[in-house]
């Protein structure tokens, strides 16, 4: 590391190429200020706490937000899974009495959608490991391709509501027990819609593209059981066709939700972030006394964790230990600024043209 570059590895960056990273217990806070509200930790988390304390601030370390994120993305899970799955099997006691085609592939589709938590449960588990020497940057990422599986458990279910909606064409058959068709229509769209908005929120609050990407599944599913009762009505009022006529309808709604779901876990795997978490970024470092200019901001996601990268101009007189001290201050004030960020790298360059000359040691290379 030079002498003037200062990268600070948090409780995740615990590995052995962490280099001189300095951790700190800091967890991001929704806005901007430094609440200190800081407790201490047993177990494993506090040991691994208690390596980085002669770096640690005044206050005490923090819980860490990532782990308390995957945690949070875990219970939203085992709770979204119990009420798809509560959902399907009140489905399956009404496909047993009404012996309905249509409903039993709905009831399947839950089944199946109750599933996708399966992949997602492993990437926020795989998601907590420690950064090795092969996985410098950690395990974050297997969030990210969870959630592609996500994204082609969506298509998959798009190609399935069209074809059932084509066969339907092809082969009309009569609706029977039409009220409890609707009752149970009405279930599945309910139980899916319940689950999809808890994802979805809980999602967005931790950062995860993926569970965001999987309530929208749930509410296509649920899209899918709503086909079932608008059909059931369809045949009530003598109309059998409007069965097929709905599933296609259905279809073109799922494929603009597998388009939203698709183009986010996109953005995720191409490093694409909010251009106001950049321009928060450096609204954050230029209030930091001490800091003259800032340049070279780059954000980046890790599964649900932000990280970023800056170069930061200060005054040439500035010793060593100063300038390390100022690093560190800016990464404290983007821990506690930039929502979700976890840790930062901040090199610093020296406003004279002694910076200009060490740039031209490395710009013919980029």
């Amino acid at each position: 590391m030079s002498a003037t570059e200062h990268g600070h590895g948090h409780p995740h960056d615990d590995s052995p190429t962490a280099g001189h990273g300095h951790g700190h217990g800091h967890a991001p806070e929704p806005t901007a200020g430094h609440g200190h509200g800081h407790e201490h930790n047993d177990g494993f988390l506090g040991k691994v706490k208690e390596i980085f304390v002669p770096h640690s601030h005044d206050s005490a370390d923090k819980v860490d937000s990532a782990l308390e994120a995957s945690q949070e993305g875990m219970r939203c899970l085992k709770i979204s899974f119990a009420g798809l799955i509560v959902t399907a099997l009140i489905q399956t006691v009404i496909v047993i009495y009404t012996n309905s085609v249509a409903l039993l592939g709905d009831t399947l589709h839950n089944y199946a959608d109750a599933l996708t938590a399966i992949p997602l449960a492993i990437a926020f588990l795989v998601g907590r490991r420690l950064a090795t020497r092969a996985y410098t940057y950690g395990f974050g990422r297997a969030e990210d391709l969870a959630g592609i599986i996500v994204v082609v458990l969506i298509a998959l279910s798009s190609a399935y509501a069209g074809y059932e909606a084509v066969m339907r064409f092809i082969h009309p058959s009569d609706v029977r027990h039409v009220g409890v068709l609707i009752i149970a229509g009405v279930v599945g769209f309910l139980g899916n819609e319940v689950v999809a908005q808890y994802r979805i929120r809980t999602g967005t609050r931790i950062g995860s593209a993926a569970l965001v990407a999987d309530g929208l599944h749930a509410r296509t599913d649920g899209f899918t059981s709503l086909a079932v009762v608008l059909s059931a009505v369809g045949a009530w009022l003598g109309f059998p066709l409007a069965d097929p006529i709905i599933g296609l309808l259905i279809t073109i709604a799922i494929l603009f939700v597998l388009r939203d779901a698709a183009r986010e876990v996109y953005r995720r795997l191409m490093d694409a972030v909010d251009p106001s978490l950049v321009d928060r970024t450096e609204q954050v470092i230029r209030s930091t006394p001490g800091v003259i200019d800032v340049s070279g901001i780059q954000l980046r996601w890790l599964g649900h964790s932000l990280r970023a990268e800056a170069r930061i101009t200060i005054d040439s007189n500035t010793s060593l230990v100063d300038a390390h001290h100022l690093s560190h201050q800016v990464e404290h004030d983007l821990i506690h600024g930039v929502r979700r960020l976890t840790s930062a790298t901040i090199h610093t360059e020296p406003r004279d043209d002694d910076a200009t000359r060490a740039h031209d040691l490395v710009a013919h290379h980029r």
